[in-house]
């Protein structure tokens, strides 16, 4: 089975101490990240367990940042080991130029960009009702949790909003399957999109 760069992050955060990864964590708290990304909150940070931290730094900061950020506080610890054994199996940060095992979900490159990147300001204007498309990716998607909060909003922008607020941390099957929703539910948006 080919391994996810979620997993690569939890094999390489296992590796350290109980008082190595504490100053991770804070160091990460601390951390002073690119424009458009947000700190992880304290905390979130202070009860997290390996396996959340990983998916803390991916849906945060998508899979190439995540990585790069995770090395770099790994050299501020003094585990240049762990960041350039992470660097070789990712192939992602710093121009790493290995395999990449999962195309990361914020990955925009020319063509490959993906249908519901490329038309987000319109889908977000646009699309009428949003919740017919929720119940669609209720539990392939979305969990309970991310499905009520974004049911809670009160226009369908805001929703659409909410719902794109989760979208670094997809992959392209997750995006594929909002595609299909839309398709689904607003064909001739969808199709009149497409066009352009």
């Amino acid at each position: 089975m080919v391994k996810t760069v979620q997993d690569h992050l939890v094999d390489t955060l296992e590796e350290l101490g109980q008082d190595e990864l504490k100053k991770f964590k804070s160091k990460l708290n601390t951390f002073h990240v690119k424009e458009g990304y947000n700190t992880i909150p304290r905390g979130r940070l202070e009860k997290a367990d390996v396996l959340d931290l990983a998916q803390m730094l991916i849906g945060y900061y998508k899979e190439d940042y995540a990585v790069e950020v995770t090395m770099e506080l790994l050299t501020d610890i003094n585990k240049r080991d762990l960041a350039e054994r992470l660097l070789k199996e990712t192939g992602t940060g710093s121009g790493g130029k290995g395999q990449k095992p999962v195309q990361p979900c914020g990955a925009t490159q020319g063509a490959e960009e993906h249908f519901v990147d490329r038309h987000r300001a319109a889908l977000i204007q646009r699309t009428a009702t949003v919740d017919p498309i929720l119940d669609i990716l209720h539990g392939k998607v979305l969990d309970d949790e991310q499905y009520q909060t974004i049911r809670a909003a009160n226009t369908s922008q805001e929703k659409m909003r909410r719902l794109y607020q989760l979208m670094p941390s997809w992959n392209r099957e997750c995006k594929d399957r909002l595609y299909e929703a839309l398709k689904a539910k607003h064909k001739f948006l969808v199709e009149e999109l497409e066009k352009n």
